[in-house]
């Protein structure tokens, strides 16, 4: 299983670092990279005579959705069947990777070193779309060949991308300090991990970004009350700390450039009038296709009839998730979804809720928290259509709902009913899994 593990791991950070994934030459080693997980799954669990499957109650809703795309190219229901085609082989890869993390990433010591990967992907990723942004602007990786019309920041062809990235991945280190899921003697790299990323946010100047990270706090703050304790409050002061370090960085590195932009009435990309616009646009569509959708990806096609206010460039997304969903799937995908998001509260809820560890619970709070941030964000970008940050959302839909850990005191206790000659075997079973995530359904 470390082979799936290190594969998973090796996606995630391909997907981030070929321009968010957003190109078919980046698209199709993921789908190809996807298949080939399962696949060595599957061999690996068939041979093992213990062999697991854990079937997350998320999975449903993502199959539902994905039976949509299918039942428009069958039936002809979509008005460009290439571009469903096409979209369908990325929502497959998309569940195949969210099934994977659910089987592989369950005991502590693996969420850990997911949790750590997160955050250094974060820290490298920030650091590299600093350097970028000072050195070679409108360039990525400092090479005419991959300039964009845009504003890229980092390996992303847009700036309000690479804030969804910083979203998703920023909330766990910060949870981490706050909940005291971390030794004192990992603050300090958590702080610089920490710190690169939000001063990489505020300088990449996305006003959803920033605000969605306002959220994130909120969101946090709410969870931490929630659980507090007498002794987590340092640690909360040492998590806000870091907030106010990062501004001061950004202070100083470039905040007149950081203001400029964010006090401008006019966004260089698409403003907010315009961004109104798109999303009438897709209501449009969805009023004239309200059961199934104009098909999955076909919005691009069908967006021009449908424009109300023409700037001569094209349309591919409406910079609202939630009405490019209604628009191309329709009711029926619009009621995935919402059952995909209830599913994901209520397990989300119930996981925080229960008795567990310091690491298990900022892990809960830290995903919460990043899934509430870019849920947010999507109401004015769409985050959701990168696949790098799809990715990122479905790894921390599964951190959100693990059931919950056992902190290493409760463990410990556990251990002496191993010998207890009252419990025997099951008492054994449960010692053996005291530091698996249990919960899992054949």
């Amino acid at each position: 299983m470390t082979a799936i593990r290190v594969g998973l791991l090796a996606l995630l950070a391909g997907a981030v670092l070929a321009l968010g994934g957003v190109e078919v030459w980046a698209q199709s080693p993921l789908e190809i990279g996807a298949a080939a997980l399962f696949v060595c799954w599957a061999i690996l669990t068939a041979l093992k005579p213990n062999g697991r499957v854990y079937w997350s109650t998320l999975n449903w809703p993502i199959l539902a959705f994905v039976s949509i795309g299918v039942f428009q190219l069958v039936f002809h229901l979509t008005a460009y069947p290439y571009l469903t085609r096409t979209q369908l082989l990325k929502l497959a890869m998309y569940f195949l990777v969210f099934f994977l993390l659910t089987q592989a990433f369950r005991t502590r010591a693996d969420l850990s070193r997911l949790v750590w990967f997160l955050m250094v992907l974060c820290f490298g990723v920030s650091l590299f779309g600093i350097a970028q942004h000072f050195t070679s602007f409108e360039q990525i990786y400092w090479t005419d060949a991959l300039k964009t019309p845009g504003e890229p920041f980092g390996p992303y062809v847009n700036r309000n991308d690479f804030a969804g990235f910083v979203e998703l991945t920023l909330p766990l280190g910060l949870a981490l300090i706050a909940f005291r899921a971390a030794r004192r003697e990992q603050l300090g790299i958590m702080g610089i991990l920490t710190i690169v990323p939000i001063s990489a946010l505020a300088l990449s100047t996305s006003r959803g970004g920033i605000i969605g990270f306002a959220v994130e706090i909120g969101i946090l703050a709410l969870l931490f009350r929630m659980a507090r304790g007498a002794r987590a409050r340092g640690r909360a002061m040492v998590a806000a700390i870091l907030v106010l370090v990062a501004i001061a960085a950004v202070t100083w590195i470039g905040a007149n450039q950081a203001i400029t932009k964010l006090s401008a009435l006019k966004s260089p990309e698409v403003t907010l009038a315009r961004r109104f616009s798109m999303a009438k646009g897709a209501a449009h569509i969805f009023a004239d296709h309200p059961v199934i959708g104009c098909g999955i990806g076909a919005l691009v096609d069908v967006f021009p009839r449908y424009e109300t206010a023409y700037d001569g460039k094209v349309v591919d997304h409406v910079h609202n998730d939630y009405m490019e969903t209604l628009a191309e799937t329709g009711l029926a995908g619009g009621l995935c979804g919402a059952i995909f998001l209830f599913s994901l509260y209520r397990e989300a809820r119930d996981a925080f809720k229960a008795e567990q560890g310091h690491f298990s619970r900022a892990l809960h709070a830290g995903a919460v928290a990043a899934i509430a941030g870019l849920l947010f964000h999507s109401l004015v970008d769409f985050n959701l259509q990168i696949p790098a940050n799809a990715l990122l959302f479905l790894t921390q839909a599964h951190l959100a709902t693990v059931p919950p850990l056992p902190s290493r005191n409760q463990q410990a206790r556990r251990r002496p009913a191993e010998h207890s000659p009252e419990t025997g075997a099951e008492s054994k079973h449960v010692v053996n899994q005291g530091d698996t995530a249990s919960g899992g359904r054949q």
